[in-house]
């Protein structure tokens, strides 16, 4: 039996890798991101810890970016408003959110305000590989 080797998610059909910015407050979901990401072969262009450095983030590297990981609750400027400015700047942006659990109500929002996927914490690795993959490569 030969086993089925899996391409890494994380690879254009090119073979070069999908760009993401992570924004997120907490230390430990930026890592924890990082990880299950790099593990797929996606980079990681840059890291915020808030709404407003994500913006600006974003403003910087928006033309090698694939896709955003934006989280819900922040301090100095809240995801929901980040990614207001964000779909300003590019109206084409793919952005992801990350949301506790029992936020459903700014994941609606969110979602209205052109989020194409969410992802709720604590962070699984198969939830979070299968719905950034699904948003880079439609």
């Amino acid at each position: 039996m030969s086993e089925e080797v899996k391409e890494p998610r994380g690879l254009k059909l090119d073979g070069s890798s999908y760009k993401v910015l992570i924004v997120d407050d907490s230390i430990f979901v930026q890592k924890q991101l990082r990880q299950i990401l790099t593990s797929e072969q996606f980079d990681i262009i840059d890291a915020a810890s808030d709404g407003t450095e994500g913006v600006e983030k974003y403003k910087q590297h928006q033309n090698e970016i694939d896709v955003v990981t934006l989280d819900i609750t922040m301090p100095n400027m809240d995801g929901i408003t980040a990614l207001e400015h964000i779909m300003k700047v590019n109206p084409k942006a793919k952005v992801i959110m990350i949301s506790a659990l029992g936020k459903e109500e700014l994941v609606k929002q969110a979602l209205v305000a052109g989020a194409k996927n969410y992802i709720v914490k604590p962070l699984d690795r198969e939830k979070v590989l299968s719905r950034i993959h699904a948003v880079v490569s439609r």
